[in-house]
């Protein structure tokens, strides 16, 4: 029998194509904060936003596609937020860095917060 739920698929190679999309993230991340605090021309952000933005869509959708109860649990649900922040964050000029680095230190958090609490079904 096998230690994984019901609801949750896999296939050779997912996590190292997770760990590569992550670090792709993470370039994409720093580049947009590089931006968020004026020490990268806004012009060049173009890069890194598309970076973040496909990788992230990549990770979401591995996730999703690998348990099925992903954007129900607490992890899915963070995601839907950030994103949501990061849009509010765009448009707020102001507030833009403060709500940046909330995802960050947010995503940090739930990333390295315990299984049982990241699966936490909310619905």
């Amino acid at each position: 029998m096998s230690d994984k739920p019901e609801n949750q698929r896999d296939f050779t190679g997912r996590r190292l194509l997770v760990n590569l999309l992550r670090a792709l993230h993470l370039v994409g991340v720093a580049g947009i904060g590089a931006a968020v605090l004026s020490v990268l021309p806004r012009a060049e952000t173009v890069i890194y936003a598309s970076l973040l933005i496909v990788s992230g869509i990549g990770i979401a959708a591995l996730d999703r596609w690998g348990d099925s109860a992903y954007f129900s649990q607490l992890n899915g649900q963070t995601v839907v937020f950030k994103v949501a922040l990061l849009i509010g964050a765009a448009w707020l000029s102001g507030i833009g860095t403060v709500l940046f680095l909330a995802v960050l230190v947010g995503s940090a958090l739930m990333t390295h917060a315990p299984r049982w609490l990241r699966h936490y079904k909310l619905f």
